[in-house]
């Protein structure tokens, strides 16, 4: 394996985006507010990835991520993602080193049930930028809907 010493992923101010013929690094505590890598960041075009902390006994409004595929990664506490199945809500809960994924404009929210402890999860989307839309309440998605 070749490495290269000082070659971080901050750019300069003569450049306005970062290049992409490299790999970046954005290291622990480097974060953009919850954003790690992004178009704005490292110059991604196709991927968002970020860092949230949900507070104990807190939730989400009801929101979709448009046409964006979200994979979530729970580091830990212990989440419930909740949806509607058409029928009824649906609750998914959730722990350390589990995996979930969110399609595209299925609207659901996130709760932290947990009186004491932080929910912190790891999002990756397949756009470059985060998108949330805020929906009044939870529905079944149909197949129209994501037209």
């Amino acid at each position: 394996m070749t490495t290269r010493e000082g070659v971080e992923s901050a750019t300069s101010p003569d450049d306005m985006a970062p290049p992409n013929n490299r790999v970046h690094h954005v290291r622990a505590g480097e974060l953009d507010g919850y954003t790690a890598l992004s178009g704005g960041t490292v110059g991604s075009k196709k991927l968002w990835m970020g860092l949230v902390e949900n507070p104990p006994l807190s939730a989400t409004d009801n929101h979709h991520h448009g046409d964006s595929e979200a994979g979530i990664y729970v580091v830990s506490g212990h989440p419930v993602f909740v949806f509607h199945d058409g029928t009824q809500e649906v609750r998914i809960s959730a722990g350390p080193g589990d995996f979930l994924l969110v399609p595209p404009f299925v609207p659901h929210r996130e709760e932290n049930p947990d009186p004491d402890e932080p929910v912190v999860v790891v999002i990756a989307r397949t756009t470059q930028e985060p998108i949330k839309v805020s929906v009044p309440e939870l529905y079944q998605l149909k197949e129209t809907d994501a037209q």
